[in-house]
């Protein structure tokens, strides 16, 4: 009898410890891609995150705006993705005057909005080509990001997936890209967001990125990690 009861004893402490040790915060990452809108790769992309309930967000150029993919900036909207502003003509920003950096980024921001009806939050610069002045012209916030050199047509498709494991962390974000032809970064997504998952990481917008990380952003900062703000 003793016994018995020593080890119910033993198995309640134990539950008890269990239940009152401390969890682990929730991982969250970001994915965000340049260089859209287009009705290829794009359409591509957006169907492996609809497949996997993924968000994510996208860092849209003007002048890649067209009546056409539009279609694709409606479809993201609908699947739970975030618009970003990618300037209107992907230019080297620090090159150009106020005037110009301005005009470069409402252009761009009054298109997202006018087809979609939200206006972006977040800027990832061209090239992540930047001058202290264009903190101060640009009232968004600015982005960076972790990279897998997608952009190098050489980079094929498994080290692309060996890369974005690898910068895995909690509030990451990617910088990844989606232009026309690039579907080695939709066959590797397709290939990492399981094992990601698996991982126990949680994919959302930036928006969401940093209500979770419970980060406010600064004005003068750009993001390749959102701290974490859970641990004050």
């Amino acid at each position: 009898m003793r016994k018995t009861f020593k080890l119910s004893m033993m198995i309640c402490l134990s539950a008890l410890a269990i239940a009152c040790a401390p969890k682990e915060p929730a991982k969250y990452l970001a994915l965000a891609f340049d260089d859209g809108p287009n009705l290829t790769t794009e359409s591509a992309l957006l169907d492996v995150l609809e497949k996997y309930d993924v968000p994510a967000t996208f860092f849209l150029i003007g002048s890649n705006i067209n009546d056409d993919s539009a279609e694709n900036m409606k479809r993201a909207v609908s699947l739970g993705c975030e618009l970003g502003n990618h300037s209107f003509t992907h230019p080297m920003m620090s090159r150009m005057d106020e005037a110009q950096v301005k005009e470069e980024v409402e252009a761009t921001s009054q298109m997202i909005e006018k087809i979609t009806g939200q206006r972006p939050k977040f800027f990832r610069p061209p090239y992540i080509n930047v001058k202290p002045d264009m903190y101060d012209w640009i009232d968004l916030t600015f982005i960076c990001g972790k990279g897998c050199e997608d952009w190098v047509a050489t980079v094929g498709r498994e080290a692309r997936f060996e890369g974005i494991i690898a910068n895995a962390e909690p509030g990451a974000i990617y910088l990844l890209h989606d232009f026309e032809g690039n579907e080695a970064t939709v066959e590797a997504l397709d290939d990492a967001i399981p094992v990601l998952k698996e991982q126990g990481y949680t994919f959302v917008t930036l928006s969401q990125l940093f209500e979770k990380q419970k980060c406010t952003p600064d004005g003068h900062t750009m993001y390749t990690v959102v701290p974490d703000g859970r641990k004050k």
